[in-house]
């Protein structure tokens, strides 16, 4: 398979060595700083979009007018998500977006929608979440937060929306209805995310914590692998078969 790589940071770079060491080939490979990098699309297959939140519609868009399969992990735009969809469908292309590509992720988002489930019962307990990332990490909270998040709250009767805490600077009121989920930035860390149950008798904590960018990496190339002559809108949870 031959890959676009439209963002080459270090995300970008993980993702050229697992490709490769899969026997694909990287045909494209865009930076920031890369002009009319969709004129040389000719020759590829499937694109992985790894950006900025203010670059990535518009990356995601120009692909799919040139009818290429895209696969991106770039968070912090999900609020134009509709108009990506409108033109997937405009285009009868293929479109894939994950907010975590690591399979150990989204194996957690399936144990995080169970427990929710089977705690909404359980009055006594409030639960609230805390991310953990790196100082460079532009948006808060992360994309693997708010989707930890938002399928809590849909499983939840007495969570209605969340709330987002930074480095510990509240600056909203408090409410039992809401979700907290408290962002934390510090340097050189892995990311680290909990969901926590909390009674006055005990916690029940769950936490995901990644080593490296290798699973990242590995997820998006798997993703690639599946998208590619796949028509629609598709999620990790097609990618990974999990009902």
């Amino acid at each position: 398979m031959r890959i676009g790589l439209i963002g080459y940071g270090k995300m970008g770079k993980a993702i050229e060595e697992i490709a490769l060491e899969r026997g694909h080939s990287v045909v494209v490979k865009a930076t920031s700083k890369t002009k009319d990098w969709d004129k040389n699309l000719s020759e590829v297959d499937v694109a992985i979009e790894f950006t900025s939140p203010s670059s990535a519609v518009d990356n995601i868009s120009r692909l799919l007018q040139h009818n290429i399969p895209v696969v991106t992990g770039t968070t912090g735009w999900y609020d134009q998500y509709s108009e990506i969809e409108t033109r997937v469908h405009e285009t009868e292309g293929s479109f894939l977006a994950a907010t975590n590509f690591s399979i150990g992720v989204n194996l957690f988002f399936a144990i995080n929608q169970f427990v929710a489930q089977l705690m909404n019962a359980h009055t006594d307990y409030d639960v609230s979440l805390e991310e953990v990332h790196h100082t460079q990490k532009a948006d808060a909270p992360s994309g693997t937060a708010i989707t930890l998040g938002e399928q809590i709250i849909a499983h939840t009767d007495r969570k209605h929306d969340w709330k987002c805490i930074e480095n510990t600077t509240i600056d909203f009121e408090k409410k039992p209805e809401n979700l907290l989920i408290e962002a934390v930035r510090k340097e050189g860390v892995p990311g680290t995310h909990t969901v926590r149950y909390t009674s006055d008798i005990d916690t029940i904590e769950l936490t995901h914590t990644a080593h490296n960018r290798k699973g990242f990496a590995l997820g998006a190339v798997l993703a690639a692998e599946f998208i590619k002559n796949k028509k629609g809108i598709f999620t990790m949870r097609d990618v990974l078969n999990l009902k």
